[in-house]
């Protein structure tokens, strides 16, 4: 970068230690400063068209090379705001804004029948809630209540007809619906039937569908795949032929979906 003023056309340094007493320096070149970097070179020429060029010339003259440093930076962060302030604009005034992708996920009613995994339904909830990128409580709310049925339905709304605010937050109504309708220690039952879980005189499907109800009510802490194998198949009757299960099975149920049930 050359900067011509007058005749002369002598060499201005940006160190002034390197100037003659008798150099009258209206000329500023590149080489002569080498504690910039390129993009810092190129921020102080757009900087010139702004301040102009005796301005940007002073600067290199008399500021010590960190305070060079430090300008240049400045006049490029003070660009790209400058440049994100306009794209923001432009997006305002053209009415457009950007589309958010979200999935709607069908979650089951939760009528509050006795046996029916209130913990199971809240995780459906709860997974359908992120899935439409809600984020508001109310929203969440609403979400839950219109997923209700029967009783749990008629109860949930009878607190909310005189009292709108009953449910403030999604983690008030979750802890008020457990209260009303979680028996106390079900998990804890559904575990204790599972590990003691006999097929009896049902066959293969019925027994299948029993542990799997229990499974699905253990939510909270759920137990590890090799439990729940040996669980199922220390009473698990040889009426069809039955595949091997490997050591390793990764499912407890495997033998279940290798016969189709």
């Amino acid at each position: 970068m050359e900067y011509d003023r007058g005749a002369e056309n002598q060499p201005m340094y940006c160190n002034p230690s390197m100037r003659g007493p008798s150099e009258s320096a209206t000329h500023i070149v590149c080489a002569y400063c080498p504690q910039l970097w390129d993009p810092e070179w190129e921020a102080l020429q757009r900087l010139a068209t702004v301040i102009g060029e005796a301005a940007v010339a002073t600067i290199l003259r008399t500021l010590s090379p960190t305070e060079q440093h430090g300008v240049a930076l400045g006049f490029i962060v003070k660009e790209q705001r400058d440049a994100a302030a306009a794209a923001t604009t432009t997006t305002a005034s053209s009415g457009t804004t950007p589309r958010v992708q979200s999935l709607k996920l069908h979650v089951s009613n939760y009528v509050g029948k006795e046996g029916e995994p209130l913990l199971r339904w809240l995780v459906e909830v709860d997974t359908a809630i992120a899935a439409r990128r809600i984020f508001d409580d109310p929203s969440k709310v609403a979400i839950a209540m219109s997923c209700l049925g029967g009783r749990a339905r008629s109860w949930a709304y009878g607190h909310r007809t005189p009292d709108a605010t009953c449910f403030g937050t999604y983690a008030e109504l979750k802890g008020e619906l457990r209260q009303a309708f979680e028996p106390p220690k079900n998990e804890f039952r559904s575990r204790a039937e599972f590990l003691d879980l006999q097929q009896g005189k049902h066959d293969v499907h019925a027994y299948a569908q029993r542990a799997r109800y229990l499974v699905s009510n253990i939510v909270t802490n759920p137990m590890d795949e090799a439990t729940k194998v040996v669980a199922f198949m220390k009473d698990l009757r040889e009426d069809l032929p039955l595949p091997r299960v490997p050591k390793y099975s990764r499912s407890w149920d495997h033998p279940c979906h290798a016969r189709g049930i």
